[in-house]
């Protein structure tokens, strides 16, 4: 033997024909080959993923679902902090459209977004992207109780 090895086909036919996958009235989803070659798939968070996916399993043919997030919740098995964050940044990187009620997956970006997403170092950061900071500085502001705030003595 002379140690070359003549190249091997990969036979590119499907493994069980009779199981190929189509688009058909069971449903619309489908993810273009662009959100993993493009790096969307990987500049995605784990949670976003989970979120992008089930919205893309229960969108229409226009790509809208009425996911309530009680449901997206349970489903997922997800904090709904965290929801919140998966939601807001498939927002902000151009993937999905929300308005309240339905969600809409929309078709690609020409490249994957950062997500702007930053390190929060300065109190004045906190107060303003701090969800926790800000909710505690509204408290402070509105403390509960039936006394009317003019009423308090310093």
């Amino acid at each position: 033997m002379n140690g070359s090895r003549t190249p091997r086909s990969v036979p590119r036919e499907p493994i069980r024909p009779e199981r190929v996958r189509r688009i058909g009235p069971d449903g619309f989803a489908f993810v273009p080959n662009r959100f993993l070659c493009d790096g969307f798939f990987a500049a995605l968070a784990p949670a976003e993923r989970e979120l992008y996916f089930l919205l893309l399993l229960a969108a229409d043919r226009q790509g809208l679902s009425f996911y309530h997030h009680d449901s997206i919740c349970a489903l997922l098995q997800m904090e709904l902090e965290t929801y919140l964050q998966a939601r807001n940044a498939l927002i902000t990187r151009d993937l999905i459209s929300y308005d309240g009620t339905r969600f809409q997956v929309l078709s690609l970006p020409e490249r994957p977004g950062s997500g702007l997403t930053r390190e929060l170092r300065t109190p004045e950061d906190f107060a303003d992207h701090d969800r926790a900071t800000i909710r505690t500085m509204l408290r402070r502001s509105f403390p509960r109780g039936d006394k009317d705030p003019a009423d308090r003595t310093p």
